[in-house]
């Protein structure tokens, strides 16, 4: 599979309010996903930090793992390796997510392909912060 980006999806996902799991988000304000996590939330997105640390980022509670996420998820936001990726595509096809958006550098081409099979949105390989300002969706 050759997994192309569909740019009425990822306008969807960047306008329609949702609920925004970012997995890898930390309180470290060095990383990507701090920023890219804050992006989300200009945007409108309520945002829930994942990972091991479950720690509170952008004054939303974080959790451990998606399993411990109360509620629906629209989105699963991946900011780990892509050796990485799978498992968490997995787990949110697993807790009934809508969409997974692998970050920018994230590939995983049989993830993205499960996930589709599965009925999720899937976009890969890019950020929000890129595509929002490129479709004209402005924070």
């Amino acid at each position: 599979m050759n997994f192309t980006n569909d740019d009425t999806v990822i306008r969807r996902l960047l306008t329609e309010p949702g609920r925004w799991a970012v997995v890898g988000l930390s309180d470290n304000r060095d990383r990507v996903a701090f920023g890219v996590a804050s992006y989300v939330q200009g945007l409108g997105m309520e945002i829930v930090p994942v990972h091991p640390k479950a720690e509170t980022v952008h004054g939303a509670r974080g959790f451990a793992t998606l399993a411990e996420v109360p509620g629906p998820i629209d989105v699963v936001e991946v900011f780990v390796r892509s050796d990485l990726a799978g498992d968490v595509v997995d787990q949110a096809i697993a807790v009934g997510a809508k969409a997974v958006w692998l970050q920018l550098g994230v590939i995983d081409e049989a993830a993205a392909a499960r996930a589709v099979a599965a009925g999720l949105d899937v976009v890969m390989d890019t950020c929000p912060a890129i595509e929002a300002p490129h479709l004209g969706i402005l924070v």
